[in-house]
C-alpha cells in the first residue's frame, strides 16, 4: 500500500514539474508586448498566421470565366473605397462598420513568410455559392501605406496574383488589390477591371491614386504575343511615372529579362486604355503597366528575379511622402 502511494506521489510530482515546464516555456516565448514567438519571430496579439501566398492561391484557386461576378452599384463601390481610404488613415472601426455594411470583413493577419502584419479586406460572399467576385485588398500595417501593387486579371494571367504577392513582400508600405473574379466571368466585359470604370477595383485604385500613392499594375502576356521579349513595360496613358519605368526596366535588363519599352518603341499590349493608369495620370500620380511572359509567371527563379528588380522601385516609393 506505501509503496503504491508512493508511486502516485512520485507521478504526481513528475506531472507538476512538467506543468511548471510548460508554463515557464509559454512565459519566455510570451514579449512584453503581448505577442509569442514563432520560427519567424514574434507573432503580434490577435493576428492571425497565415501564408499569404498560400492564401492568395486558395482565393483565386475559385475563379473560373463565365461564373462568379455581380457588377456593383455605384454606393457600394464608393462606400467599400471609402472604408478603404478610413483604414489608410488609421480609421480601423469606422471602416469596419462601413465595410460590413457591404458585407465586407477586416482582419488582421501574419505572413509567417515574411514576418509582416497585414489588415485583409475582405468579401463575405467570397465563400458562398455565388460569389459576387468584388476583390480582396492587403494593407501593410507596420508602415504607413504609401505605394499599391495591382493585379487586375487573376486567375486569367496566371501566375500574376503570386508575383503580386512576391511585391508586397518586398517593400515596406505596400497595399495589395487584387480583383476578385476572372476576366471572363461577368456579362460581356463587366469583369474586366483594367477597362472597367464601373468596378470595386478600380473605385480602390481610384482612393489610392487620388491621396498620391504610385502604382504597378501586373498583367501577363501569351508567348506568342510578344516574340523576343520577357517584359512589356509601359506608364499606360501618362508620363509621371517615366522616370520609375526606365528605372523599372533597366532593372529587369540587369535581372537577365529582355525588356520592350513602350516609350522607347512600338510595343504589343503598352496599356493605353487602362482606366486605372487614365485615372493616376489625371491625378500626376507615377503608375506602371508591366506585362510578364509565362515564364516569369510560372514561378520559381524567374519570378524572384522579377520581384527583385521592381523591389527597387516600391522601396523607392516607400520613402517618398503621400499627400493625403
Amino acid at each position: 500500500m506505501r509503496a503504491h502511494r508512493s508511486r502516485l506521489i512520485t507521478i504526481a510530482t513528475l506531472l507538476l514539474v512538467v506543468t511548471g515546464l510548460a508554463a515557464g516555456l509559454t512565459a519566455l516565448l510570451r514579449t512584453p508586448g503581448g505577442t509569442v514567438d514563432d520560427a519567424r519571430g514574434p507573432v503580434p496579439k490577435g493576428a492571425e498566421q497565415i501564408d499569404l501566398s498560400r492564401e492568395v492561391a486558395d482565393y483565386t484557386s475559385r475563379f473560373g470565366p463565365d461564373r462568379g461576378y455581380l457588377a456593383p452599384g455605384r454606393s457600394d463601390r464608393e462606400d467599400i473605397a471609402a472604408a478603404v481610404g478610413l483604414l489608410l488613415d488609421g480609421h480601423r472601426k469606422q471602416a469596419e462598420q462601413r465595410l460590413s455594411q457591404r458585407d465586407f470583413t477586416v482582419r488582421t493577419v501574419f505572413d509567417r513568410s515574411s514576418g509582416h502584419r497585414y489588415a485583409e479586406v475582405a468579401d463575405r460572399t467570397d465563400s458562398a455559392v455565388t460569389p459576387r467576385g468584388w476583390g480582396r485588398v492587403y494593407l501593410d500595417l507596420d508602415h504607413r501605406p504609401s505605394w499599391s501593387v495591382q493585379v487586375p486579371h487573376p486567375g486569367f494571367d496566371l501566375g500574376t496574383e503570386q508575383l503580386g504577392v512576391r511585391v508586397l513582400r518586398g517593400s515596406p508600405g505596400g497595399v495589395l488589390v487584387i480583383a476578385g473574379a476572372h476576366r471572363k466571368a461577368g456579362v460581356g466585359n463587366s469583369a474586366d477591371v483594367a477597362h472597367r470604370l464601373d468596378t470595386v477595383f478600380h473605385a480602390i485604385c481610384a482612393e489610392l491614386a487620388r491621396r498620391g500613392m504610385p502604382g504597378i499594375q501586373v498583367h501577363g502576356f501569351a508567348a506568342s504575343a510578344v516574340p523576343g521579349y520577357d517584359v512589356v513595360a509601359s506608364t499606360g496613358a501618362g508620363s509621371a511615372g517615366r522616370q520609375d519605368g526606365r528605372d523599372l526596366a533597366d532593372a529587369l535588363l540587369g535581372h537577365g529579362f529582355r525588356v520592350c519599352r513602350a516609350w522607347a518603341r512600338s510595343c504589343p499590349l503598352e496599356g493605353r486604355t487602362n482606366v486605372q493608369g487614365r485615372v493616376a495620370d489625371a491625378d500626376h500620380v507615377p503608375f506602371l503597366h508591366v506585362e510578364f511572359s509565362p515564364e516569369v509567371r510560372a514561378g520559381g527563379r524567374p519570378a524572384e528575379r522579377a520581384a527583385a528588380a521592381i523591389t527597387e522601385i516600391t522601396r523607392r516609393w516607400a520613402g517618398r511622402p503621400v499627400t493625403d
